[in-house]
């Protein structure tokens, strides 16, 4: 059997993108970091987010069956660290960055590298976690070009960088 800190450590080895994920309902804005996100399908544009069952905010992502994934740039390490920190609350995390909405009224990062708009369609639960599969109703881009990404428990930067 595989212990899970031997699963932890070997998927510290595996170079993700770092997002935040919001909603917005009755209750206010939330969010979390993920790098527990991918691509499904493109027809119809589904994206695939996990969620921890025991987030502070999972029950707002389950009530308001809306998402939107905010692709982190380079710039944004500490609008990560926020909404990935017990140390923040909802208002705090959502004063670090500027934000507006598309279709479904989730917050997007105005400058984040790409911004997904989603409908929550379906949930799975799998162990302490959950599995929203989110068709993409909205895309906005950015004129970013350098992308946030997480590898061996540190962050990273990759793109283009212009010389001038």
């Amino acid at each position: 059997m595989i212990e899970a800190t031997d699963f932890r450590n070997a998927m510290s080895l595996l170079t993700t993108a770092v997002n935040v994920i919001t909603t917005k309902g009755e209750t206010g804005m939330h969010g979390f970091t993920a790098s527990a996100v991918c691509s499904v399908t493109d027809t119809p544009p589904t994206l695939l987010v996990c969620m921890n069952q025991s987030s502070r905010s999972y029950t707002h992502f389950m009530e308001n069956e809306i998402l939107s994934v905010n692709v982190l740039g380079a710039q944004h390490e500490h609008i990560s660290n926020a909404f990935a920190s017990s140390k923040f609350n909802s208002e705090q995390r959502f004063k670090l960055g500027s934000w507006a909405k598309l279709e479904t009224g989730a917050p997007i990062l105005k400058d984040a590298l790409v911004s997904f708009d989603c409908q929550i369609e379906k949930i799975q639960e799998v162990g302490t976690h959950s599995i929203f599969m989110c068709r993409v109703v909205a895309i906005q881009h950015s004129q970013q070009d350098e992308s946030l990404v997480y590898f061996n428990r540190a962050y990273h930067s990759v793109g283009q960088v212009e010389i001038a």
